[in-house]
């Protein structure tokens, strides 16, 4: 499926790390900021991933109030981030500690750890020497208490490039889930990506605007709770098409690929600028934000891919059952044909692991010296070899 500027060489036969199948540990917390899912996959010799054993680890509300709290600029910036850095370190140590032992192995068995840190900062369009991202996270102090070499900061290469540093997994979910159908990939974590894999034609893929996070985020103010399970709340409420429509406003939607986002766009300050002192239900004020990301994957969908035939979902979001049934609903809303809507469940992959699965997919490219962006998705001038290097 990769074709023109997007294929990644062939593997070197004569590097030392090329065994028939290796051991990688992924490591991923994304701006949901709901914990940590950890990852051991079987990786072939070209790229094949295959998931051994996973664990999610819960953040402690310290560190969960630390993160969320470096979302914005703040008093001893500097120092907070530097402790959040280092609580996260351990944090993502101990889910290694317990992904090993419930695999039966040791650090030694492991090749490296692909670690994708907090996303804090995501500035990509402030020009060229100008734009940054900013995963926190002290991969020394992780290589450290693991034992194992680390592969971190993956986003920052591709940006040096000109590029957007995101979304960095079409190109797994390229090589993973390629067909001879007009296939398309949404993750749904904090923020929604697509990866469309048109079965004639170039891989590309782009951030459609916020998965869970806006819903998170309206949950946690108004009922102290992380999120929304299965959408139930949602469910009680009823979308407010004016309000939703204001949403839609928003200049992101309209922007063409390349392009990804964040907190820094997206947040609970930008929502409560959206309600203004209008006085909605609660619950109708989630059922909104509930068809906010259905509408912006589908409407990006068929703007960038109406051949689609499947779209498979995961992530996160591939849990709510309330997102699930919207799609599914909505769809014809958007699309003359069928449009078949599944989760990686059908694929044989657990919707939670997949991004876990490409930061360990990430590691083994960048151990095997193999470029792992695309710059057809992320805007880069070309493919790099991501991520930096910390031995054990």
């Amino acid at each position: 499926m990769l074709k023109h500027n997007c294929r990644i060489p062939e593997t070197n036969t004569q590097n030392p790390m090329n065994k028939p199948h290796s051991l990688y540990i992924g490591l991923m917390s994304g701006t949901s900021l709901d914990g940590i899912d950890a990852v051991l996959a079987k990786i072939g010799p070209n790229g094949e991933t295959k998931a051994q054993a996973a664990v999610s680890v819960s953040f402690s509300a310290e560190l969960h109030k630390a993160l969320i709290e470096l979302q914005s600029p703040g008093p001893n910036e500097l120092h907070r981030e530097k402790q959040a850095a280092n609580a996260l370190a351990i944090a993502y140590a101990q889910a290694v500690y317990l992904l090993l032992e419930k695999a039966g192995l040791k650090a030694s068995d492991i090749v490296a750890i692909g670690a994708h840190g907090q996303t804090i900062r995501h500035q990509p369009e402030l020009g060229e020497n100008l734009a940054y991202t900013h995963q926190t996270l002290n991969a020394a102090l992780l290589a450290e208490k693991t034992g194992i070499d680390v592969i971190a900061d993956f986003r920052t290469r591709d940006l040096a490039a000109g590029g957007h540093g995101a979304p960095l997994v079409p190109a797994f979910h390229a090589q993973q889930f390629a067909s001879t159908d007009n296939v398309a990939i949404v993750n749904i974590g904090g923020i929604a990506n697509l990866t469309l894999l048109p079965k004639d034609g170039e891989v590309s893929g782009f951030d459609c605007g916020p998965g869970n996070m806006l819903m998170d985020a309206w949950i946690f103010d108004q009922q102290g709770n992380l999120f929304d399970q299965n959408g139930a709340w949602a469910a009680q409420g009823k979308s407010n098409e004016a309000l939703l429509q204001k949403m839609l406003a928003d200049p992101f939607f309209a922007k063409a690929p390349p392009k990804s986002t964040g907190r820094d766009d997206f947040h609970l300050g930008w929502l409560q600028e959206k309600l203004g002192e209008e006085n909605y239900l609660t619950e109708d004020v989630q059922a909104t934000l509930l068809h906010l990301t259905a509408h912006t994957i589908l409407e990006s969908l068929v703007v960038h891919a109406p051949q689609t035939q499947k779209l498979i979902v995961c992530g996160g979001g591939a849990k709510n059952t309330a997102l699930l049934d919207l799609l599914k609903i909505k769809t014809s809303d958007f699309f003359k044909h069928a449009v078949e809507i599944t989760t990686s469940d059908s694929l044989g992959v657990d919707p939670q692991l997949v991004e876990g699965l490409a930061f360990a997919w990430l590691a083994w490219a960048h151990k095997e010296k193999r470029p792992a962006n695309l710059p057809a998705v992320t805007g880069a001038k070309g493919p790099r070899i991501l991520g930096a290097y910390y031995p054990a």
